[in-house]
């Protein structure tokens, strides 16, 4: 990618609504030439996709933590994502290498409400541990998240 992609890139990442011309100004092309990059640009999979970035306070999501998630032996990464994904609170998870088998970044309304949330992922009996950090405070988001 050349520097007129990267720049380009950089403006969406920025304001994904951001229209062609704005962007074509901005990089010294035409707006068909800018749209013809992006074109490529998702169809090569270097843009994924475009989306909003909400404030999980409008929702009510106060308290944000990130899980560590402790399995039980034999579990099977398909057997987590699977457990992972019926939980709504979930917003990101990983697998990782470390003591943890996942860490989870999960939103919820507040600190009690993690704690029953901590206490569901446990009931199946998969999870056998979990250490838990809350996120006190942005010191730097990036645009995605």
């Amino acid at each position: 990618m050349d520097d007129v992609g990267r720049q380009i890139l950089a403006l969406l990442t920025e304001d994904g609504r951001r229209s062609y011309d704005d962007i074509a100004r901005r990089v010294s092309l035409s707006a068909p030439a800018v749209k013809r990059r992006i074109d490529r640009m998702r169809a090569d999979g270097a843009i994924r996709g475009f989306s909003a970035i909400v404030d999980p306070e409008a929702f009510g999501w106060r308290t944000e933590a990130l899980v560590e998630l402790f399995y039980a032996p034999g579990t099977q990464l398909h057997e987590v994502a699977a457990s992972l994904s019926r939980h709504p609170e979930i917003v990101e998870a990983w697998s990782v290498t470390g003591d943890a088998d996942a860490i989870a970044r999960v939103r919820t309304v507040d600190n009690a409400d993690l704690e029953r949330f901590i206490a569901d992922l446990q009931l199946d009996g998969q999870v056998i541990r979990t250490r838990s950090q809350v996120i006190m405070s942005d010191l730097l988001r990036a645009a995605k998240a």
